[in-house]
């Protein structure tokens, strides 16, 4: 399948807003779909398959109002875990989701129920060997999921990534990882991504479901408050050290801790429900503001930065 990357010129930038678990919201979507960067939300981070439903319904009313907005997407969680996975994809089929990001698990039937309506899916990956499996099960393209980036991420640096990748496939990229300014979203271009992917910065604004806390951190963090650690449910993720501290939890103690340990403890769900993660972006963060704001401010980055990129061709000796 050709993709067109433009999704016919109604991606005003190259972005994805990035599924942000328990914080993105339709509210979020919508604003970024009417900007023309495509929104998304997470379905796993929706209580019920009823409310999951609601938010899909909220997300058509929202665009059918909208002249020519961005695509929207889901982000589905495939893996034999999620014992909702079954009734999610039903409806992301009956309603005929544009885009799905498909992460964990890798089932060829996902991939051609969401084909089977026109719909396209890229899945996230974070190592050459992910991405071969994922080209070979039917994915439209990859998400390359590189250290940097926040929640549950990769360990590898994403030029040794990209790099690695087109050695055993040439899937179109998705880009992800401390991408946080319109002049990181041209670089990922250059990388050889089609599009980039950026869920920080969308953490601080108005639309997100973050609490108070949760916002002061953003607002107060930089690259050097994340603290990278697989122990607390056994997935490398990059997490805010002060909110670890807040939560009573050791570091120095997490640092060392085989994540089946602290799994077997009882201990995850408990933490997991407090802790809150961002990625090395969050330094990029200075004030909680409209998501309209940040989306207009991410697409004038994006210009001048191509603008100061063709004009420095044309200086520089060949």
């Amino acid at each position: 399948m050709v993709i067109d990357f433009t999704f016919g010129g109604t991606l005003r930038i190259p972005l994805i807003q990035a599924p942000m678990f328990l914080a993105s919201t339709p509210e979020l979507a919508l604003t970024c779909c009417s900007k023309g960067i495509m929104g998304s939300f997470p379905a796993h981070s929706i209580r019920t398959r009823e409310l999951f439903a609601n938010w899909i319904g909220q997300m058509e009313r929202g665009l059918a109002e909208m002249d020519n907005p961005a695509p929207w997407a889901v982000n589905l969680v495939v893996h034999s875990t999620n014992d909702r996975m079954e009734g999610d994809l039903d409806l992301c089929v009956q309603h005929k989701v544009p885009v799905i990001l498909s992460s964990k698990g890798l089932y060829p039937q996902v991939f051609d129920a969401i084909h089977s309506y026109g719909g396209v899916v890229f899945h996230d990956v974070a190592s050459a060997r992910h991405a071969e499996k994922a080209a070979a099960a039917g994915a439209d393209a990859l998400i390359a999921v590189t250290s940097g980036a926040g929640g549950h991420c990769g360990t590898i640096n994403p030029f040794a990534l990209v790099n690695e990748i087109r050695q055993v496939t040439d899937k179109p990229l998705i880009l992800a990882g401390s991408i946080s300014t319109g002049r990181d979203i041209l670089g990922a271009r250059a990388l050889g991504a089609e599009l980039a992917y950026m869920g920080t910065r969308f953490l601080a604004t108005q639309e997100a479901a973050t609490d108070a806390r949760y916002r002061d951190l953003l607002v107060e963090s930089t690259a050097k408050d994340v603290f990278f650690s697989a122990a607390l449910d056994g997935a490398p993720a990059n997490w805010m050290r002060q909110s670890l501290i807040d939560c009573g939890v050791d570091l120095d103690e997490l640092a060392t801790t085989i994540p089946g340990e602290i799994m077997s403890s009882g201990k995850v769900r408990e933490r997991y429900s407090k802790v809150k993660s961002c990625g090395h972006g969050v330094g990029m963060i200075d004030t909680i503001r409209p998501a309209a704001e940040l989306c207009d401010e991410l697409i004038a980055q994006y210009d001048q930065a191509r603008a100061d990129f063709l004009a420095k061709r044309t200086v520089e000796p060949a």
